[in-house]
């Protein structure tokens, strides 16, 4: 079973203050690309691209070792901030992994939001999210950086 948030869950959260500003905006980032904490955490400025009012993440993903060309919204680039030099970092101050999970808890509650959700679990809301609203499962697992879409046929049982 999957852990994800419901697109209300999602603004519910995006609409309340969090005591780790970066904590917030990397959360939300994950659950508008799809992208895990570990490759949030090291993407840098020469990785993010824009032409003509269009985005995308050009990047190696941690865990394939895989040239990743992904398009994201507007959205989620005013997340990254004010674009810097292109070898720092978008997100200078995310922590690793384990030393967020009390303060995403407090955020979390505060919002109302009662179930038990990790920072992984933004991946799953994007991937969720994105089969219920029709993009289509080869997308979604290019998306994800998936090698195997049998991978991805995990989120659509549950959207089904």
């Amino acid at each position: 079973m999957r852990n994800f948030l419901t697109e209300d869950e999602l603004n519910q959260l995006a609409n309340t203050p969090c005591e780790i500003p970066v904590l917030k905006r990397t959360a939300l980032f994950s659950a508008l690309t799809g992208l895990r904490h570990c490759d949030i955490q090291k993407l840098r400025w020469a990785e993010v691209q824009t032409d003509r009012g269009l985005y995308r993440l050009v990047f190696t993903q941690q865990k394939t070792k895989q040239v990743e060309y992904m398009p994201i919204s507007e959205q989620a680039y005013i997340l990254c901030g004010t674009p810097q030099e292109p070898n720092r970092l978008v997100f200078e101050d995310l922590t690793d992994a384990a030393w967020i999970s009390k303060p995403l808890e407090r955020w979390l509650k505060a919002a109302g939001i009662t179930r038990h959700i990790t920072f992984h679990c933004f991946r799953h809301t994007f991937a969720t999210l994105q089969l219920a609203n029709g993009t289509d499962i080869y997308t979604v697992s290019k998306m994800l950086g998936h090698t195997n879409v049998k991978t991805t046929q995990i989120y659509a049982k549950v959207v089904n």
